[in-house]
């Protein structure tokens, strides 16, 4: 775009950034403004415009509302327009701080000194930019908040008083991103899934209880590594167990990310630990060329030390302040998106779910929820998410190839991983917490009971060691609750015909309503 055109505000189309609208409409707002300021940010999830037609229509991506609603073609107007409907997105509104220069928006401000838009708008220039623009504090207007409560998700915040505000704001400069409330959320948090949790365990004896939780432990590890499509030894399964047991015990910082990654990695001979010193991507190679084929780009090396204080004082000063699953999933997700180190990143991001959920107390007191486990039967959901936001980040990301087969990013992306969406990744972190609670944390206690009831009634029916026993029990799961042939003819020849069949009705009656 000619720097001449900058600012000018387009009339109907039919297609957007290559994305086609449900009918020739008008950009508004957040889409009006990346267009005619040439923005270089992701698209947001939902685009508005204004239609031609006296109706509203929601559909692909897009809610297009009525002539009534146009705002003025200017950059108050749709600036204005973007806040009332839209929310905040704070990437986009960087990138059009830094477009416009400070001229326009002090302009903009000395129109409406006491306008709730026009000071929000003057907050955030000043707050995104960190430079202040010319202009005295404000001394009238009511005070307002950043942050429209009944659109995101927000903290109590702080007070403003040089532009008469509440930053309700869930974040810091350097780590903010955003959740939308939605009916879904809403719908989450009124459940009340600590109460329900506590529920399922208050019935259940100490030493039954311990076993539920050392099992659902090792199935969380497991299933980390899994979800990599990794089966390391035994050993390293265990040594990670130990540590997301412990989760939530030391403050995080920088020192306890990197410790937690030696913890991941094991060997150490072929992987350089700390933060990435080269930029990095995740994805595959061509097979003939060896070129990148990346699926998501990580942030640049030199924004690491940053992104990740962000996000440490995210844990330190919003964490508390938020819902804990919410809080959870957007310190997760923004660490996995920036991928600070060169391996581990995964695993250390699943941790992460578990250090917040367990330092806010959100699980009962030595039980683990196996999120991990349920990210893994959701895995290809668990992947939509992720690639909801790296879809629309990748095409913003400009790279060259490495002679070692990397990528080396050439513009500027930290903000990208500091402001984004991340209503679609608390919603899946929800719907696994949930599973964890309704189904996995009584399943497990209800099969342990079934499993010593099933070894009492074996014991009294024969003499038999543990071991075993377990080993019986295998067989029958393995074979729908019945004793293979094999097994009658080899391990369990000693068993009568009677006792076999007593065997497998023991077995039907105690699990035949169970996934074991």
């Amino acid at each position: 775009m000619k720097e001449s055109e900058r600012g000018h505000f387009s009339g109907p189309v039919a297609i957007f950034h290559e994305k086609r609208l449900p009918e020739v409409a008008s950009p508004a707002g957040y889409s009006a403004l990346i267009d005619a300021f040439d923005l270089s940010v992701p698209l947001p999830r939902r685009l508005y415009a204004i239609g031609e037609h006296h109706r509203v229509v929601k559909k692909e991506g897009w809610l297009i509302l009525t002539p009534r609603h146009a705002p003025r073609p200017t950059l108050e107007g749709h600036l204005t327009f973007a806040l009332k409907h839209e929310g905040l997105d704070l990437a986009v509104l960087k990138r059009l701080f830094r477009a416009t220069g400070p001229t326009p928006i002090e302009t903009l401000v000395r129109k409406k000194p006491t306008g709730s838009y026009a000071r929000r708008i003057w907050f955030l220039y000043e707050w995104l930019t960190d430079k202040q623009l010319n202009h005295p504090d404000a001394s009238d207007g009511r005070y307002s908040t950043v942050v429209n409560p009944h659109k995101q998700w927000t903290i109590a915040g702080e007070t403003s008083r040089r532009h008469r505000l509440k930053n309700n704001l869930p974040g810091t400069r350097e780590f903010c991103p955003m959740v939308f409330r939605t009916n879904n959320l809403n719908r989450f948090t009124e459940l009340n899934l600590p109460e329900r949790a506590k529920k399922v365990i208050n019935d259940v004896p100490g030493d039954l209880l311990a076993r539920t939780a050392a099992f659902l432990l090792l199935k969380d590890s497991k299933s980390s590594y899994a979800i990599e499509g990794e089966s390391p030894p035994q050993d390293r399964i265990q040594r990670w167990g130990r540590a997301i047991g412990e989760a939530g015990r030391q403050n995080l910082d920088l020192d306890e990310l990197l410790r937690l990654q030696k913890i991941v990695i094991g060997d150490t001979r072929f992987i350089d630990l700390g933060l990435r010193l080269e930029d990095g991507f995740v994805g595959t190679h061509d097979r003939h060329t060896h070129m990148p084929l990346p699926g998501h780009i990580s942030a640049r090396p030199e924004n690491l030390p940053s992104l990740v204080e962000g996000m440490v004082a995210f844990v330190r000063e919003y964490v508390p302040n938020l819902d804990p699953v919410m809080a959870a999933a957007v310190l997760a997700f923004g660490f996995v998106y920036t991928h600070p180190f060169e391996d581990g990143n995964g695993r250390v991001h699943r941790y992460l779910i578990h250090h917040v959920l367990t330092q806010r107390g959100f699980n009962p007191p030595g039980v683990v929820f196996p999120v991990s486990a349920a990210i893994l039967e959701s895995i290809n959901e668990y992947r939509q998410v992720l690639e909801d936001y790296s879809s629309r980040l990748m095409p913003l990301i400009e790279w060259e190839q490495t002679k070692d087969g990397n990528v080396h990013v050439l513009n500027e992306t930290h903000d990208f991983y500091r402001y984004f969406d991340a209503t679609p990744h608390v919603e899946f972190l929800f719907r696994c917490v949930q599973k964890t609670i309704d189904e996995d944390l009584p399943n497990e206690t209800d099969f342990l009971r079934c499993y010593d009831l099933f070894k009492t009634r074996i014991t009294s029916m024969v003499d038999m060691p543990a071991n075993t026993i377990d080993l019986l029990f295998r067989f029958l799961q393995q074979n729908d609750g019945r004793l293979s042939m094999r097994a009658r003819e080899r391990e369990f020849k000693a068993l009568t015909a009677d006792e076999t069949a007593q065997v497998e009705e023991i077995y039907g009656e105690l699990f035949s309503d169970l996934s074991t």
